[in-house]
């Protein structure tokens, strides 16, 4: 009932203003654009009928219901009067996304053409004369550019032509990230299945915080994390929570925020004040996200030690313990060390069994930051570099890195079920009523975010297509290919070479 009236408001509101109004001819006709003239009559006589006995202006109502269920034909006319492609885009055409989705597929298939380079590097003046030219200038203000700082601007629509000579101009001048000889920080050449995931989830539009607006998503997301919770292996095999969040950095945020949550559970009651100085400890080496999460969550930067690291990037054990012990005997209470599976800059990998063993005496929160390095536990042959990280809290991965997802695809999966809940939960009764069907399922109550991408799809898609061996060759070769650079290097007689580091991961340094 209280639909009927929101809806019977509207409608008649925009009659009554302007007669046969454009506004509601077109809304109504983009709505039931599959629906036959009796249907649409029906349907429109429900939302503008009485409500409660009353009464409609009855003019005014049948002239907005003729006008929405008008054929294309007889609304030509206003369509005539609409400029620069309104009319087009006002019908919901799918023209232009057809006309995207072919130049997508080209640019997809041009990526291993080595006669392309890399990237086109432009200037901004000459980006902002390539859009202008083309129809769709940068600017949103009237042609305005974003260095003028002007109040005002109006920006008309713009035809699908110009749109389309638009994207053309970014997949010219953007940088090919699939591209053979694309080296850059930590992300390559995303797998056409991933791409197409990728789509996927644009095209459905959804949020995945509830079950009955994301169903299948939800389900794929909860194998999704099972799966990796299988491959990590002891406890988070027998039991698991987790999410996919957006990007590493977030994921590194999450398992420092419930680690917090659970050394000091009145934390999210009480306050930052009055409570324990909570310590945190990572490697010198360890992701710049640690810090920046330190300071978000309000534990503050003097508060996330830095734990020094041996000649191959590896924290040191005995410089951990001492310094946990260092923090204790000042009165502070250390709860949480973050470490490495793939060291940003040299790639190296923490020794987290005897690490563990420092977090397991002290009481301490383990947490595997393994964004970057983390795809070796799905090879049999390199594996062993992750041998101990079954037993952290939490760990942190990246499928947007090493295996081929499309950015961005990250997963954080804790052992602790329950505890992403108990930390972030609102309980926000218009989305989770716990009586309703499928309750169970909902996952946004666990995330500090409300809007979420089902990004897990892009992952789910891709190991189906290419299986646990595929995902295993794809860990396997790019460790080959840093292997292989790094023998380049130690057979070079040149001089022109030098190779600092042995390769861990996949960085020659």
């Amino acid at each position: 009932r209280f639909f009927q009236r929101l809806t019977r408001a509207r409608l008649l509101s925009a009659a009554m203003a302007g007669g046969e109004s454009a506004t509601v001819s077109t809304a109504r006709a983009s709505s039931c654009a599959f629906e036959d003239r009796e249907a649409k009559r029906a349907r429109f006589a429900l939302a503008c009928g009485p409500a409660d006995g009353g009464t409609t202006n009855g003019s005014s109502a049948k002239g907005a219901m003729d006008s929405a269920i008008a054929p294309d034909s007889m609304k030509a006319a206003g369509d005539v009067e609409a400029t620069n492609g309104i009319a087009e885009h006002r019908r919901g055409s799918s023209e232009l996304p057809a006309r995207v989705a072919a130049l997508l597929c080209r640019h997809l298939d041009s990526l291993q053409d080595r006669r392309e380079p890399v990237v086109r590097l432009a200037s901004p003046d000459t980006l902002q004369k390539e859009f202008r030219e083309a129809g769709a200038t940068l600017s949103l203000m009237d042609g305005q550019s974003a260095q003028v700082h002007t109040k005002g601007g109006r920006q008309e629509a713009t035809g699908d032509d110009a749109l389309e000579r638009a994207v053309e101009l970014v997949l010219k001048y953007q940088v090919r990230t699939g591209h053979p000889l694309f080296f850059n920080q930590l992300y390559a050449r995303a797998d056409p299945v991933s791409v197409a995931a990728d789509w996927a989830v644009s095209a459905t539009n959804t949020n995945s915080f509830t079950f009955e607006v994301s169903p299948v998503y939800t389900l794929m997301e909860a194998e999704c994390l099972s799966k990796i919770a299988s491959v990590i292996g002891g406890d988070f095999a027998e039991k698991h929570d987790g999410l996919f969040v957006p990007g590493g950095s977030i994921s590194n945020l999450y398992a420092l925020h419930i680690a917090r949550h659970w050394a000091d559970p009145e934390l999210a009651t009480r306050g930052a004040a009055g409570g324990p100085r909570c310590v945190a400890f990572t490697s010198d080496q360890a992701h710049y996200s640690f810090l920046k999460s330190a300071r978000v969550v309000g534990l503050g930067s003097d508060n996330m030690v830095s734990v020094q690291s041996d000649d191959q990037g590896r924290m040191l054990p005995d410089a951990l313990e001492a310094a946990v012990q260092r923090v204790k005997d000042e009165g502070g209470k250390p709860f949480f060390v973050g470490a490495t599976a793939g060291t940003t800059v040299i790639g190296a990998y923490d020794p987290f069994e005897s690490i563990d063993a420092v977090c397991r005496r002290h009481g301490l929160w383990h947490h595997v930051d393994g964004c970057w390095g983390g795809g070796a536990m799905l090879s049999e042959r390199h594996r062993h570099l992750m041998a101990g990280a079954e037993r952290a809290d939490s760990l942190a991965w990246n499928p947007h890195k090493m295996s081929g997802a499309t950015l961005q695809c990250s997963a954080f999966i804790t052992k602790h079920v329950g505890l992403l809940e108990r930390t972030n939960g609102a309980k926000a009764a218009y989305l989770f009523q716990p009586d309703k069907l499928n309750a169970s399922l909902d996952i946004g109550d666990k995330t500090i975010q409300c809007g979420r991408k089902p990004d897990a799809f892009k992952l789910w898609l891709l190991w189906k297509a290419k299986g646990d061996a595929g995902m295993r060759e794809t860990i396997d070769h790019c460790f080959a290919l840093a292997g292989f650079m790094a023998d380049l290097m130690r057979s070079d007689c040149s001089g022109a070479w030098r190779l600092v580091y042995e390769p861990s991961c996949m960085q020659c340094v």
